[in-house]
């Protein structure tokens, strides 16, 4: 398997640092400000990200060197279109951070104002498309109107800005999940065949089936509602070229509308659990994660997908992965440890039992996303992992058989009382 190149761009070690030669004024508004300074990140064509910036009040005092407040994943096109003159109409892309003090938004429908404290712009250069690890800034700066101007010493950012070759596998299911279709290896204009994805909605698991001990264990009771039965049973089970199974995903939770309500609910989820053949012996299965997902109500439906990591004989596992895809227009699942965890979980470390597949444990930054369509659109999951998660064919196919729950879990999770807009669905 043949990666595609991707450049990691990081920004991290965040701190604010305001000398005492620093207006009174600027200090005092720091200093009572009720919340940590915020600062808005932005790289030209990409989305704009925020972060707090801790205040630091030794002079001798740094931050810390390892934290991440975002990134940045730029493929090869991306890269091209910053080094083009004139390409987002100014002569040069910049990265630009833009620090305030203050809230920022609103709360209890009272706007709150934030103070502007200066801004750091580093400019797009060739050495960006070099494919090469580089650190591009590292240390204090000096931001705000007092330098600029050669005035009094102005409050001073810290930062760590450093780019890192970040390669990828790129997959493709060639058709919709649950029609099983094949999964081919995107490298530019070429498709690789490299799964084939078996799609099923059997209950009752064949005696031949490696899987038929976690399948038959998941049904639970017969349920004789036939809105709630359509909705049990859907499995997924990801081939090699070989005919070899490699991985597999099943329903271990079915999706049932909660009590007074038309959906699937945060408070009862319907769950997948994600399983790899085992090392130890043939035709054996291990778990490797649970999904869970359930419908959110809002201005918007969302599907939320929560992804644990599990391992035999553990239950709850380890929460790497909380997101809301918008339920009408689909949207992306990701695993990325430099990104937002949800609130309260750690995120795994290298001692951790975050090991996403067998390479070994997880190192952070980005792992995988998967792109999917919403509820009742012809979707064809579009899969990038992280090369250095990945040793061998089987590595990928876990995220694979993840992938295809994920895109299943859009439909799981439609409204009881609605048809499906497509026929394919009828047959779920």
């Amino acid at each position: 398997m043949d990666p595609q190149a991707f450049v990691r761009l990081s920004v991290g070690s965040l701190g604010l640092r305001i000398p005492v030669a620093a207006s009174k004024a600027m200090r005092a508004g720091i200093h009572s400000s009720s919340s940590p300074c915020l600062c808005e990140i932005h790289l030209q064509g990409f989305p704009l990200q925020t972060a707090s910036v801790p205040l630091i009040s030794s002079p001798e005092a740094t931050p810390d060197p390892h934290s991440i407040a975002t990134s940045f994943y730029l493929e090869e096109s991306s890269v091209k279109a910053l080094l083009t003159p004139g390409c987002f109409k100014a002569p040069h892309a910049y990265l630009e951070i833009t620090v305030f003090t203050g809230r920022q938004g609103s709360h209890c429908g009272v706007s709150s104002r934030k103070q502007l404290i200066g801004t750091f712009r580093l400019q797009v250069g060739p050495e960006w498309g070099e494919g090469k690890s580089l650190l591009l800034h590292n240390g204090w700066i000096g931001i705000g109107k007092n330098r600029q101007e050669g005035g009094k010493p102005g409050p001073e950012l810290h930062l760590r800005v450093k780019l890192d070759p970040d390669p990828r596998y790129v997959f493709q299911f060639e058709d919709e999940t649950s029609l099983s279709p094949q999964i081919v290896q995107l490298q530019g204009t070429i498709k690789q065949p490299i799964f084939s994805c078996k799609f099923s909605r059997d209950r009752r698991a064949s005696q031949m089936d490696p899987t038929s001990n976690y399948w038959s264990s998941s049904t639970g009771g017969i349920d004789h509602d036939a809105d709630r039965m359509e909705r049990k049973g859907w499995k997924v089970m990801i081939h090699d070229l070989s005919g070899s199974a490699v991985a597999a995903a099943f329903m271990a939770t079915p999706f049932v509308p909660s009590t007074g309500y038309d959906r699937v609910a945060r408070s009862n989820p319907g769950a997948w659990l994600i399983l790899r053949p085992d090392s130890c012996g043939p035709e054996s299965w291990q778990p490797w994660g649970r999904l869970e997902a359930w419908r959110e109500r809002g201005t918007r439906d969302s599907v939320c997908c929560r992804l644990h990591l599990v391992s035999e004989g553990q239950e709850a596992g380890l929460v790497v992965s909380e997101i809301l895809i918008n339920a009408e227009k689909g949207g992306e699942f990701y695993i990325d440890m430099d990104r937002q965890t949800p609130s309260g979980t750690p995120a795994p470390s290298p001692q951790s039992s975050g090991d996403f597949t067998s390479v070994g444990p997880a190192v952070g930054g980005f792992v995988m996303n998967c792109k999917v369509r919403g509820e009742g659109k012809s979707s064809k999951p579009l899969v990038q992992l992280a090369m250095r998660h990945v040793t061998c064919v089987e590595d990928a196919a876990i995220f694979m058989a993840l992938a295809a729950a994920v895109d299943l879990s859009m439909e799981a999770c439609r409204p009881f009382r609605r048809k499906a807009k497509r026929s394919t669905h009828h047959s779920l």
